[in-house]
C-alpha cells in the first residue's frame, strides 16, 4: 500500500459531513502566532488523522496555536462551499482572538493534496477576511486543467466542469500580484498529485515577485504528511522558518 492509501485508510469516513473546528492552543497565558490546517482528501474526505492533529501537535510544540479544519466532502464539496467553509474558519477564529490569545498579524493557512488546493484557492478571492502572512502547502492539488488529480476535481467542479470554472480554480493561472508568500513541498515519487503542480505555481508567483520556496524530495510520494525519518523530514520546520520570514 501506498503512504497516501495508508493515510486515506485512516481517515474517519464516518465522521459528520459537516463544518467543524479543532482548536489547539498552547495554554501559557501568552500571545501566539497561529496556523489554520486544510487536511487533505481529494474533496471526498478530511484526513486530520494524518494530515491535521500531527501537523496541529507539532506547531504547538514550536511555539503556535493550530486549527485544524473539517470542511465539507463528497457531493457538499461542490464549489464554493469547502471555501466557505475556510472563510467560517477564519472568521470564527479572529472573533475569538482575545480569548485564544492569537497574534492575528501573523497567521498562516495550511493545506495537503486537495486541502492544499482548498487553501491556495481561497486565496485567488476577497472573501472580506484578513490575508494571511503565508500560505503553505504540502504535494498540493493546484490545477483544475491537464495536470489536476481528477478525483479532486470532480468532487469540486463536477464531472463536466465548465472551462471557465476550471480556469477560476487553476491557482497557476488566476494568482495575482497579491497573492500571499507561499512555500511548498512535494516528493518525486508522487503518483497521485504531480509535482508539475507545485512548479506551476511556484513560477507563477515568480513572474509577479512573490515571496515562493518550492522543496523537492527524491523518492517521496504522496500523503506523507510529517514525513518523520524519512529526508523530507526537514520540510516541516522549513515551512514555519519562511513564514517566519514573512511577518
Amino acid at each position: 500500500m501506498s503512504i497516501f492509501g495508508f493515510i486515506k485508510g485512516m481517515c474517519d469516513k464516518s465522521e459528520p459531513n459537516a463544518y467543524a473546528l479543532t482548536p489547539y492552543l498552547i495554554n501559557d497565558g501568552k500571545v501566539h502566532p497561529f496556523a489554520i490546517i486544510c487536511p487533505g482528501g481529494g474533496y471526498s474526505m478530511v484526513c486530520s488523522s494524518g494530515e491535521g492533529t500531527p501537523y496541529a501537535e507539532e506547531l504547538n510544540r514550536l511555539g503556535y496555536h493550530a486549527f485544524v479544519l473539517t470542511y465539507r466532502v463528497k457531493k457538499k464539496a461542490r464549489y464554493p462551499q469547502p471555501q466557505q467553509d475556510l472563510k467560517r474558519a477564519i472568521e470564527e477564529v479572529f472573533s475569538k482572538a482575545d480569548e485564544w490569545k492569537l497574534d492575528t498579524a501573523n497567521w498562516s493557512i495550511w493545506g495537503s493534496s486537495a486541502g492544499g488546493h482548498l487553501a491556495a484557492s481561497y486565496c485567488l478571492e476577497d472573501w472580506g477576511t484578513p490575508k494571511p502572512t503565508a500560505v503553505i502547502l504540502c504535494y498540493p492539488v493546484i490545477s483544475m486543467g491537464e495536470h489536476t488529480h481528477k478525483g479532486s476535481r470532480n468532487n469540486l467542479l463536477g464531472r463536466n466542469a465548465d472551462e471557465a470554472m476550471i480556469k477560476k480554480l487553476s491557482v497557476e493561472v488566476s494568482a495575482d500580484k497579491d497573492y500571499p508568500p507561499t512555500f511548498m513541498w512535494y516528493g518525486t515519487a508522487d503518483d497521485v498529485v504531480h509535482p508539475l503542480n507545485s512548479k506551476m505555481l511556484r513560477d507563477r508567483l515568480f513572474g509577479f515577485g512573490i515571496p515562493c520556496k518550492v522543496e523537492e524530495y527524491e523518492g517521496i510520494g504522496h500523503g506523507a504528511g510529517l514525513a518523520k525519518d524519512t529526508i523530507a523530514e526537514p520540510w516541516f520546520e522549513n515551512a514555519v522558518d519562511f513564514w517566519q520570514k514573512q511577518k
